[in-house]
């Protein structure tokens, strides 16, 4: 688990920043996540740090692309 700061959501995309300066996009949210925290409508989880579990899913034709998707979060 790492910590990262939710930011927004637009155009079906979750954007984190993580505790490093480093920032991530994701394109998927475990179903289980989302009906926890409503991350696409509820503006007040903008700015809240959470405990982030994810993981690097890599298409099999191309190795290069890689989707992100979380699989947990935990607020702080």
């Amino acid at each position: 688990m790492r910590t990262a700061v939710f930011k927004s959501y637009k155009n079906g995309y979750f954007t984190f920043w993580f505790e490093n300066g480093e920032e991530l996009v994701f394109e998927e949210v475990h179903p289980r996540v989302l009906k926890q925290y409503d991350l696409k409508n509820d503006k007040s989880y903008i700015d809240k740090s959470f405990r982030i579990t994810f993981v690097e899913d890599f298409e099999d034709e191309d190795e290069d692309f890689v989707i992100y998707r979380v699989e947990s979060l935990k607020p702080l």
